[in-house]
């Protein structure tokens, strides 16, 4: 198996995108896709929750893993969202990831009952080991019901975790893994009202879905503060991504995220029920955002 390559920048949370009959809509995801390349973003990372794999069917999200890796042509990595509600089912997802050409896997601890952490990193030890591919902790305490403390997130690197992202909203433990854990585990942030400051600490990049829709505002933070170093012109850009990703926080995430995408004229067809799309009062509050952040 050819050696993964290390996973940096801007790593787009991608939305599923459905056609007016509901399916999974495999144009609008290669255009998409292409679009997000084109704006220079670091990876993309499909079925997650931006990608709304809880409505997708096993078929559906193995499909989505497929015209996302197609799409990407080897240009960016692809990092493939796996998580399962069962062992079996995640090394299923893991398995037909890395036939598929993905990168490395971003798994979601079991969301329903929370195990502990032995029986986590079993699990994890089995995909990793069925699969062959590095692994993304999907860290999310919120959904998962899993809270681990920094060192326990390190921990995990011994059974195939190389990178974390963090989807906490808990800057101090971020900058735990960040300043003290680095040489076992690689730290995302996930959480977008703190991307500013993740990057500023250090975190080697975002998984990030507000990307969808500012693309391009993405990769010039990334390069303001990551690349460049330039603080007063990172402080500058995030000004204008506040606001959003703000707004975002306050609505049905996916919803949310298709709205921004709607408004710029690009497809993503909605979200399934029984989720609802954002319309009224709230669309017209994240028009008027864009709009005066220079989005649109």
């Amino acid at each position: 198996m050819a050696p993964t390559p290390e996973l940096k920048g801007i790593l787009v949370a991608l939305i599923t995108p459905f056609a007016a009959d509901g399916s999974v809509d495999a144009a609008a995801i290669e255009k998409h896709v292409n679009r997000l390349i084109d704006a220079g973003v670091h990876g993309i990372v499909p079925g997650g929750s931006t990608g709304e794999f809880t409505v997708l069917t096993a078929a559906e999200r193995q499909l989505v893993i497929e015209l996302v890796v197609k799409a990407a042509a080897g240009r960016v990595p692809v990092v493939a969202g796996t998580g399962d509600l069962t062992t079996e089912g995640a090394i299923n997802h893991a398995v037909h990831a890395a036939k598929a050409g993905a990168s490395a896997l971003m798994v979601v601890p079991p969301f329903y009952e929370a195990p502990d952490l032995k029986q986590l990193r079993a699990m994890l030890q089995e995909i990793h080991t069925a699969s062959g591919l590095p692994i993304v902790y999907y860290n999310i305490p919120s959904i998962s019901g899993m809270k681990l403390s920094p060192s326990e997130i390190a921990s995990l690197s011994e059974v195939g975790v190389k990178y974390m992202k963090d989807t906490t909203g808990d800057a101090p433990a971020l900058t735990e893994l960040l300043l003290a854990h680095s040489d076992r585990i690689t730290s995302f942030n996930g959480w977008d009202t703190l991307t500013f400051y993740g990057l500023a600490a250090g975190a080697k990049g975002s998984v990030w879905g507000a990307t969808n829709f500012i693309p391009e505002l993405s990769v010039q933070l990334w390069n303001a503060v990551s690349v460049e170093r330039d603080l007063k012109k990172g402080q500058e850009i995030w000004a204008r991504i506040w606001p959003i990703c703000k707004w975002l926080e306050s609505y049905g995430y996916p919803a949310a995220v298709k709205a921004g995408m709607e408004l710029r004229g690009w497809s993503a067809g909605g979200v399934r029920k029984p989720y609802t799309n954002i319309e009224g009062e709230a669309r017209e509050e994240l028009f008027n955002l864009m709009k005066v952040n220079g989005i649109l």
